[in-house]
């Protein structure tokens, strides 16, 4: 049973990464995103940056910390 606990743990790894490096884009393209014109636009009228841009940001947070548990968690032995 050991082949297949480290496949399991090797799997969790990468989609864990993987996961990891699309939180790390969608918060790229959010920080982005609050600096374009129609942000601008929103932030001078409302005070707040577009809604598209923080749902970036919040999607994005919210994949790096699901990644990262992913990535760091050890798999349970049965």
């Amino acid at each position: 049973m050991e082949g297949k606990e480290s496949v399991a743990s090797t799997m969790n790894n990468i989609v864990g990464l993987v996961i990891f490096a699309l939180g790390v884009v969608l918060l790229i393209f959010g920080f982005n995103e609050t600096h374009s014109f129609s942000s601008d636009v929103s932030r001078f009228f409302t005070g707040n940056p577009t809604d598209r841009a923080m749902w970036m940001i919040i999607g994005g947070a919210a994949a790096v910390i699901a990644g990262l548990f992913l990535t760091i968690r050890k798999t349970r032995r049965g």
